[in-house]
């Protein structure tokens, strides 16, 4: 029997016969061939990725999205990473206002209300402030120097604050409400000590200078040696002497000198020295290395003087009144005005005008010593006879009053009621350091001493090794 031929085959055979020509092909045939054969190539290129494609992610690729490119050869991955989410959009802070700054200095005169009024700055604001309970006394009371820093809006104020003194600070602010907050803030102070050496080639100021000490440093040397050394007649060229002293630094500026810790000096070949102890209950004063306090029980020149105009003479021919007449103290010359101590702690016993004397003080010490002071310009305030005071206390000031040519003071030493030399006379002892001080005067003074010593073995040897170098 013969078969009829499939249409299937038959045009299978045609496109597979390059004999046969594509205008022989039935379109009908093709349009059959393309609809078939496209559905199975889908379906075979599917399974075949399907196939290829990692049933699981790789445990090093986290969060990622792993897909297939019909464009990329077979068993290749294109990974891309996640992206974070886009942070939320950020509104900026406002500015902070901008306000003026100024700082009022206050002068001779000034009143805080004054102040205000002339800067323009709101008078109710400080009323406000000035009843605050941490303000009010800062506040009360300002002299000459004083300085107020201020940040104000139209006048209208923001920000007070005032140096109370070297450790405090006064602090007001006004909050977003409108209200004032005062408050009282320590301030850091540091300490940091400082050695110098001098020597003395003309005076004791210019050497002070040439090794950088300030005038209220090399006056507080003279100061402490007073009772020892008189520093208008004693010193000598090439005497010299060591200082150990505090620096007192703040907000990384030095703001001024402090305390002298430790000193010596060496006068005419004889050394003193000084060590400054502060005992348990808080007074300070100093010592030499023995526990004997360097004061004496009264100071020899009791007034800052320029020089010696008279000196202690029984013989002395008097300037006015042309006779022979004993000088039974020392004159010391110095300006008007310039303020007069007493000598030693004592009891006001006579205050008033006295003959050729003018205006007179009279002090009775101890161990029955009086000390005399005469032709005062004018007297202390606050005293009268029986005042106690003590020794560096001012109790007048110098002047011409009596028989007197210019103005100086008349400085008198009494003992048992006999005239003795002020420059000369032995001076009594301060008293020396407590019993019960004692074992914590030598903890505390000790290692100061040591290093005093030590600064003074450096000096030697950088001044030996410059002479061998010179040599």
């Amino acid at each position: 029997m013969h078969r009829k031929p499939s249409p299937i085959r038959h045009d299978y055979n045609i496109s597979a016969n390059p004999r046969s020509g594509a205008a022989a092909r039935p379109h009908h045939v093709l349009w059959f061939v393309a609809g078939l054969g496209l559905p199975l190539l889908a379906l075979i290129l599917g399974l075949s990725f399907r196939d290829a494609a990692p049933t699981e992610q790789p445990a090093d690729v986290t969060n990622d999205t792993v897909i297939a490119s019909a464009a990329a050869p077979a068993g290749t991955r294109v990974v891309f990473e996640a992206q974070p989410e886009a942070p939320l959009p950020v509104t900026p802070e406002p500015p902070a206002p901008a306000y003026e700054s100024l700082v009022l200095k206050v002068a001779s005169g000034d009143t805080l209300d004054g102040l205000f009024r002339k800067n323009q700055l709101n008078i109710a604001d400080l009323i406000t402030i000035s009843r605050l309970e941490d303000a009010k006394q800062p506040l009360r009371v300002l002299k000459p120097g004083d300085e107020l820093e201020i940040t104000h809006d139209a006048g209208r104020i923001m920000s007070l604050a005032r140096n109370l003194d070297l450790h405090n600070r006064l602090e007001v602010n006004r909050d977003d409400a409108g209200r004032f907050t005062a408050t009282l803030e320590e301030r850091a102070v540091e300490y940091r000590q400082v050695m110098r050496h001098g020597v003395i080639e003309t005076s004791l100021f210019e050497s002070a200078a040439a090794i950088g000490l300030s005038d209220k440093v090399i006056m507080n040397v003279a100061g402490i040696f007073a009772w020892d050394i008189d520093f208008v007649y004693d010193i000598r060229v090439g005497d010299e002497y060591y200082v150990i002293f505090e620096e007192l630094w703040q907000d990384g500026e030095k703001i001024d000198d402090g305390e002298i810790v430790a000193a010596e000096f060496v006068n005419q070949g004889d050394a003193y020295q000084a060590l400054r102890y502060i005992s348990p209950d808080g007074s300070s004063d100093y010592f030499n290395p023995d526990g004997r306090s360097v004061r004496k029980a009264f100071v020899r020149a009791p007034v800052d003087f320029k020089r010696i105009s008279s000196g202690f003479n029984p013989n002395r021919r008097h300037p006015i009144l042309n006779t022979i007449r004993a000088h039974r103290g020392v004159d010391y010359s110095a300006p008007r005005g310039t303020p007069v101590m007493a000598a030693g702690d004592g009891k006001i016993s006579f205050r008033g005008t006295k003959n050729g004397y003018g205006r007179v003080v009279i002090i009775q010490h101890g161990g029955n010593i009086s000390t005399l002071y005469a032709h005062l310009s004018n007297f202390r305030k606050g005293q009268r006879n029986g005042t106690r005071v003590k020794q560096g206390q001012v109790i007048g000031f110098v002047g011409m009053t009596g028989l007197a040519t210019a103005p100086h003071l008349h400085y008198e030493y009494r003992l048992n009621g006999v005239h003795r030399n002020p420059r000369t006379v032995s001076l009594p002892q301060a008293d020396p350091i407590r019993a019960e001080y004692r074992e914590d005067f030598e903890r505390m003074t000790g290692p100061v001493l040591a290093e005093l010593e030590r600064f003074k073995r450096m000096q030697m040897a950088s001044i030996d090794s410059g002479e061998a170098a010179a040599l």
